[in-house]
């Protein structure tokens, strides 16, 4: 137990440092882009670059995490992440896009490691309350969250001071925060074999065999057989692309509607403490309540979240009051869909499968971000916060009618109660 206390404490410890340096470089990186280029529509691509970087690179860091363990993937990826900084650093000192863009995606790599933890966390719980672990970890990133914007300014005087451009100062920061999380990260136990939950002893052996890992198409093919658990992937990549869509927009919205940079400010900040603040309740109930219940409720919550971004943007002047509510509530959504999928996950699949499918899911909610943020400044030209609102409901729904094929296909796989194992049958029942 108290090793267990142990590494969560440095996981903790890395998450928080890691969610420290991704927000102190978050406010600044569109102006860099926007500075660079001279051109304010290049200010989404910085953002953008963050998030396809974080995609790109999740799927095989958990392939390192099941050859060489959780310890090995963290420490690389957040020192990926350290070695993006400095690339940022130096492509705003040549003044060369390209350059600067590539560093963007290499501190993705911080992102996807730090969205890791959250497995590694799960790892050493207890098996039957995974839940809980994962969403302490998820919480780590509240503090960063609050803590890193308030380095843009000493940040940007420390750039001052070393004689750089002064927008570029907090990716200095940035750039220690991820050395620091790699350091905890490094600090965990080597695990002695391949990252793997509890099993039988047959299992275990058969795990051990380097020739037995799955390979990405056979993960894929699992997925496709398994209805909870492709529902599962489904709810980690459409809660993402939710909260992606409309997140990326807010600000660009609120600036036409003549808010400024203060109650900017002041929503984005409420929209980040609702993605993390209740993770540790959410972490709970998905143990006692089964993770179907906390999707579903998240679902509910998504629904909100959409009306009242409609019913704004219906109004003559959009409504502050509002959008906060809206805000807040779209990052409670994100949050009940992220820890309710992941539990879901990590209870549905075999042990073989789950590293490279926790990987898989990872990179595609990054990737279905990704591409949300791309064609959402497009949504928005088109069909003002309207789009932008009808195209999070439309996500919505399909997660809903993934839900019920999930349902129906679990239902007719699993009616014999003598037969089916208690944890399926427990699955099934949460999606009712």
């Amino acid at each position: 137990m108290t090793s267990q206390k142990t590494a969560l404490a440095k996981l903790f410890t890395a998450q928080l440092f890691a969610g420290a340096g991704i927000a102190s470089g978050y406010a600044v990186g569109g102006l860099l882009a926007e500075q660079i280029t001279g051109r304010t529509a290049m200010a989404g691509f910085a953002q953008m670059s963050v998030i396809l970087g974080a995609g790109l690179v999740a799927y095989p860091l958990s392939t390192l995490a099941a050859r060489f363990g959780r310890r090995t993937a963290l420490t690389l990826g957040f020192g990926i992440g350290t070695l993006g900084a400095a690339v940022v650093l130096i492509g705003v000192a040549v003044g060369l896009l390209p350059l600067f863009m590539v560093g963007m995606m290499l501190c993705g790599s911080s992102t996807a490691a730090g969205l890791q933890a959250r497995y590694a966390a799960s790892d050493t719980a207890n098996p039957a309350k995974p839940g809980q672990a994962m969403s302490i970890v998820i919480w780590a990133t509240t503090v960063g969250s609050v803590l890193g914007p308030n380095f843009t300014e000493p940040g940007s005087r420390l750039g001052e001071l070393l004689g750089m451009n002064p927008l570029a100062g907090p990716y200095v920061i940035s750039m220690g925060c991820f050395l620091l999380a790699a350091t905890a990260a490094f600090t965990l136990t080597p695990e002695r074999r391949a990252v793997s939950s509890p099993a039988s002893a047959q299992e275990t052996t058969a795990r051990s065999a380097p020739h037995d890992r799955p390979r990405l198409g056979e993960a894929l093919r699992y997925l496709l057989r398994q209805p909870v658990a492709r529902y599962a992937v489904i709810t980690v990549i459409t809660g993402q692309m939710i909260m992606t869509n409309v997140m990326v927009m807010t600000p660009v919205h609120m600036d036409h509607q003549h808010f400024d940079l203060t109650a900017v400010g002041i929503v984005v900040s409420i929209h980040i403490m609702g993605m993390y603040v209740f993770s540790p309740v959410f972490g709970w109930m998905s143990d006692r309540w089964g993770p179907g219940s906390v999707i579903t409720s998240g679902a509910v919550v998504y629904a909100v979240t959409v009306a009242l971004g409609i019913y704004d943007s219906l109004l003559p002047t959009s409504n502050f009051v509002i959008l906060n509510i809206a805000l807040f509530l779209l990052g409670v959504g994100w949050s009940m869909f992220l820890i309710g999928g992941s539990s879901l996950l990590v209870k549905s699949v075999s042990d073989r499968m789950r590293v490279p499918l926790q990987g898989m899911s990872d990179s595609a909610m990054n990737l279905g971000g990704a591409l949300m943020a791309a064609f959402a400044g497009t949504a928005l030209q088109v069909g003002g916060f309207f789009l932008i609102n009808a195209l999070a409901g439309v996500v919505l729904l399909v997660n809903i009618l993934f839900a019920l094929l999930a349902r129906r296909r679990s239902r007719a796989e699993h009616q014999s109660e003598e037969t089916t194992p208690a944890a399926v049958r427990q699955l099934a029942r949460d999606l009712d």
